[in-house]
């Protein structure tokens, strides 16, 4: 008996992990796994991936290019895209370039039972089961479970923000590290590119994991940020607009982050920090509370204009272990 080559394509150990483990356990699969688009697409040209399960926002390659490439070489992979972009345009675009579903991270194992069998993917009844389980017991380190967390969580705050200012945003892969308050400094200083800056802080805290967000912008954009938000209104100011959508962002990526974590975070008020002020006066409130953090970067685009903004993540040195505890069941 012939065993179906699968391969499941992203870049995060743990949502490969996750997805192996959702595969039907009787299906009788010959697993490949790629840890990028690029990987991915020599995996399918090789005959490995006769059914793909494909990520969206990866590094070397992403999902949307992949399917491009299989598009113009003829590769008649079948291509089920599971991605934690869950903006209604990334559907629509990945379906117009071939894909036969879409499921939204982490992958429910009814579900995608639900799509193989409705896409007639499953195979014969009666094939003798081929156990898949033992690909996913490899155990993932806390930055890489924390990475995918903040990818899901990214998406739905995508998504929330697509549909408020009605654009398609571009994301990154996020950036996950425990940094030196020196070193959070560089990376500040990186992300400034010599311009000037607007931040809107806002405080966190649930069940111990505590932290602030920081969402920067270049001054150069607000104007174009205000426009994109229909600010007319002389009684409605650039920063009472900045702080709406920070709250829309921030609220939204803390709570995609809480609902996985199972914690309820309680938020202070959005306060602008620092306005139109250099990055020194950006980094002295933390500078003085703790000398390590657990920094989130996620550089957010909107596509067809030219307003790229930051969001940090800083949670406190205690929160590492709390949230390494409440991710242990993904990571083991």
């Amino acid at each position: 008996m012939s065993l179906i080559p699968l391969l499941v394509c992203d870049d995060s150990n743990m949502a490969r992990k996750q997805l192996l483990r959702a595969l039907p356990v009787d299906w009788a699969v010959s697993v490949t796994q790629a840890t990028n688009g690029r990987e991915g697409l020599e995996a399918i040209r090789r005959g490995e991936g006769e059914i793909v399960l494909l990520d969206l926002t990866m590094p070397e390659m992403d999902g949307y290019e992949v399917l491009a490439a299989m598009r113009a070489e003829g590769l008649s992979s079948r291509v089920i895209v599971v991605s934690g972009d869950v903006q209604e345009e990334a559907v629509r675009r990945v379906m117009a370039l071939g894909a036969l579903a879409f499921l939204r991270k982490p992958a429910d194992p009814q579900e995608l039972a639900d799509t193989l069998k409705r896409l007639g993917l499953l195979g014969a009844p009666g094939v003798p089961p081929v156990p898949v389980a033992s690909l996913a017991e490899t155990t993932v380190g806390f930055r890489d479970a924390f990475r995918e967390t903040v990818n899901v969580a990214m998406g739905r705050a995508a998504a929330l923000l697509a549909r408020v200012l009605k654009v398609f945003v571009q994301l990154p892969v996020p950036n996950v590290n425990i940094l030196e308050v020196g070193e959070l400094h560089m990376a500040l200083a990186d992300a400034q590119r010599g311009e000037r800056l607007t931040a809107v802080c806002q405080g966190y805290i649930g069940e111990g994991i505590a932290g602030e967000a920081l969402l920067i912008f270049h001054d150069s954009e607000v104007a174009d940020m205000a426009r994109l938000m229909r600010w007319s209104s002389s009684e409605y100011s650039e920063m009472e607009m900045l702080l709406d959508l920070s709250s829309v962002l921030i609220g939204a990526c803390l709570s995609g982050i809480a609902e996985q974590i199972d914690v309820v975070f309680s938020q202070s008020h959005p306060q602008v920090l620092g306005a139109h002020a250099g990055l020194d006066d950006l980094i002295q409130v933390n500078q003085r509370r703790w000398k390590k953090t657990l920094a989130v970067e996620i550089s957010y685009s909107l596509e067809g204009h030219d307003i790229h903004f930051d969001l940090l993540l800083l949670f406190t040195e205690d929160s590492v272990e709390l949230l390494s505890h409440k991710l242990a069941h993904v990571m083991n």
